[in-house]
């Protein structure tokens, strides 16, 4: 089995604050994790909220595995050949969100590019075990490409997930460093296809800064996927995870930051989420509910 690369240390800006994780229920989180057999996207890719979120008593789930197919650029989680799929993991997932008693849960994973569908009837039943053990629990699913199946999109959608999240990571140009497995077009198609299966979907993706992309190129990214009909936006400064990835180019300012989230409003996403410390599933329960208050008032 690979082995994760550790963390790189490095210096960064003074705007840089997260909490450290420790604390009685961040410890509560993680021994519940280890019960369950359960990963998550927050310790496989070395999130910086780690702590306030665990500490919140909320996590995002990472499924079918830790072991993913892909090699990008950015992505501290761990690559190579991964083991079989684990058909008891909805249970045991929709066991953990039950203890949590979580309100709004978040569930991601690996690329499985070795099985048909990609993993997406794993998705699927992940989302009606949660709603089997817990009726009025959302679900959000952070989901792979599956190399454009749409079949396999229509599996997940059809599980009625609140939000369906597919990120675009970076701008087209740097796609061939950063993500050399995946396709802009195919993407952009991807969240147009989730609202031709269900119109009535939420969609979500995110985007990361400080990989050498130009405010014109971010511009342009955010107008493509408005073309789509998307709803919710994150952006976030990409942090190296080891020496073997992606340098930062720069680190991005606050005011930039602001400055893209006024962008994005003005073009008619329903919430952004833009800021350093931001991911795809930060605050992700809040970020549903304020673009459905947003929806009411129009």
């Amino acid at each position: 089995m690979t082995t994760r690369p550790a963390p790189q240390r490095e210096h960064k800006p003074p705007w840089f604050k997260a909490q450290f994780p420790s604390g009685e229920r961040f410890s509560h989180v993680m021994d519940l994790l280890r019960e369950n057999q359960l990963h998550t996207v927050c310790e496989e890719a070395h999130c910086p909220n780690i702590g306030e979120c665990f500490n919140r008593g909320t996590a995002t789930f990472m499924i079918l595995g830790d072991t993913c197919t892909r090699a990008c650029g950015f992505c501290a989680v761990t690559s190579g050949r991964p083991g079989v799929l684990d058909i008891l993991e909805p249970a045991r997932l929709a066991a953990t969100v039950d203890t949590l008693g979580l309100d709004y849960a978040v569930i991601t994973s690996v690329n499985r590019d070795d099985v048909e569908d990609g993993g997406a009837s794993i998705f699927a039943a992940c989302i009606r075990a949660v709603h089997h053990r817990r009726p009025d629990t959302r679900v959000e699913v952070l989901i792979p490409d599956f190399e454009g199946s749409w079949e396999a999109l229509r599996t997940v959608v059809e599980a009625g997930p609140a939000v369906l999240n597919h990120n675009t990571e970076t701008v087209p140009r740097l796609y061939s460093r950063a993500r050399p497995k995946g396709r802009y077009e195919r993407t952009l198609e991807l969240l147009r296809r989730v609202k031709e299966i269900d119109p009535s979907m939420p969609t979500k993706t995110g985007l990361m800064v400080g990989l050498g992309e130009t405010m014109e190129e971010m511009e342009q990214v955010l107008r493509d996927l408005r073309a789509q009909d998307v709803d919710l936006l994150t952006i976030g400064q990409y942090l190296r995870p080891s020496p073997k990835h992606l340098p930062v180019v720069r680190y991005v300012e606050p005011a930039e930051f602001d400055a893209l989230k006024a962008l994005g409003m003005s073009l008619g996403f329903r919430h952004v989420e833009a800021g350093p410390l931001v991911r795809s599933s930060y605050h992700a329960g809040e970020q549903a509910s304020a673009a459905a208050l947003a929806l009411l008032d129009r």
